[in-house]
Parts: structure tokens; sequence; C-alpha cells
């Protein structure tokens, strides 16, 4: 979806009111990126099995 299409479909004034609460919205702390992070930058990855566990019954 593209800018246009977003304004257009939520309208200035939703369009302002989002922005105004993004900025007045604290910053993440270091512990809440860092589990953010292997998400957004490959979502679609599924995490890998932990060492000690074993393959799930056919």
């Amino acid at each position: 979806m593209t800018r246009a299409e977003r304004l257009a479909i939520l309208g200035p004034e939703t369009v302002e009111h989002i922005r105004r609460e993004a900025a007045a919205a604290p910053p993440p702390d270091d512990e809440l990126i860092a589990a953010l992070r292997p998400i957004l930058t490959n979502p679609a990855k599924r995490r890998p099995p932990a060492a000690n566990s074993a393959p799930a019954a056919a």
C-alpha cells in the first residue's frame, strides 16, 4: 500500500494523529530492540530447534 493509498483510506486527520502518537512514544530500550531484531530482520525464518530437543513423533 502506498502512502497516498493510506492517506486516502485513513484521512489526513487520522494520519496526523498517528504521527503525533508515534512522536510522543518513548524510544525502545536496548533489551526490546535485541528481542525484536530477529523477528524484524527475517520474519519468516523459523527458529532452530533447541539442542536438547527430540524430533517430533510421526
